[in-house]
């Protein structure tokens, strides 16, 4: 059989090499295939067996996205073994693909999120810094780590483009809108008072250094409290950004550019559009509708 932790190692090492995939996505990956031979406990991977394991997540209580990622690195792992000539099959080819579909964010309507928008107080440094942030993440549809990473020089706001750092270190153009633009120059005004020396960040703690990802999720969970909403993460807003975009007319194409999304299916699956949009798409379109 197969010294299957030794293969984990090359795997990973693969994973790293071709689809420069970032350290602490690896490092998810290593816990999660370290669960998974530990599951095993010597035994041969059989389709029984990884049904098993998955079974065993979900009575974990995991949340679904946790489960989907634990079972994309097991999936992976073995496509890896029969892709090298160690194994002739893959047992986790017959397991059911709804156990690793994540739960989507529902996402906020047009009219909650200008409600959120609305909450940070511009009178204030801190007030105008999260209008600054609520601003971009909606108009970008930017991921936490992309825009805690988002440096001066990523922005161009006479061109109202800014440079955004993705998985894999890949790096796209993302528009800002003029609301957007404008809450980033009146931030910009406080943020230059307020850096430390040598800090590049756009976004700041009131300290002068980078936001970090939790400051961003504190942020934006204050400011859905104050407008009376709950469950909204900076993922709820990158998933209403992306909705309200498919809605407002914007094609699949442009809506995966914008995310960051390697494949279109992804975005397919990401953004959900509205069965009522749907709806009106169709009586517009379909010869037959009418």
């Amino acid at each position: 059989m197969t010294d299957l932790p030794a293969v984990v190692g090359e795997y990973l090492g693969a994973l790293r090499v071709e689809r420069g995939l970032a350290a602490n996505t690896i490092e998810a990956y290593r816990r999660d295939l370290a669960q998974y031979v530990a599951f095993l406990d010597g035994r041969a991977p059989t389709e029984e067996l990884v049904a098993a394991f998955v079974s065993s997540l979900r009575g974990s209580g995991l949340a679904s996205a946790t489960i989907a990622r634990k079972l994309a690195a097991v999936r992976g792992l073995h496509r890896f073994l029969v892709a090298e000539g160690l194994a002739e099959t893959d047992p986790t080819r017959l397991v059911d693909p709804e156990a690793r579909r994540p739960a989507l964010p529902k996402a906020l309507t047009v009219d909650q999120v200008l409600c959120l928008l609305e909450v940070p107080d511009p009178a204030t440094v801190a007030g105008r810094r999260d209008a600054a942030l609520l601003e971009f993440l909606y108009a970008t549809g930017a991921r936490v780590s992309e825009v805690v990473a988002l440096d001066l020089a990523d922005l161009d706001l006479e061109e109202r483009v800014a440079v955004v750092t993705g998985k894999g270190n890949r790096q796209r153009l993302v528009p800002l809108g003029r609301a957007a633009v404008a809450a980033v120059e009146a931030w910009l005004v406080d943020r230059m008072k307020l850096a430390r020396s040598g800090v590049d960040a756009v976004f700041l703690n009131l300290r002068g250094r980078r936001l970090t990802r939790q400051g961003v999720h504190r942020i934006v969970a204050q400011a859905a409290r104050t407008a009376g909403l709950t469950g909204v993460s900076p993922h709820v807003l990158r998933h209403s950004a992306a909705t309200h975009m498919l809605e407002g007319g914007a094609d699949l194409r442009t809506v995966q550019e914008m995310l960051g999304h390697a494949r279109l299916s992804t975005t397919q699956v990401y953004t959900n559009v509205s069965p009522q949009h749907l709806l009106e798409v169709y009586v517009q379109s379909h010869p037959r509708s009418r």
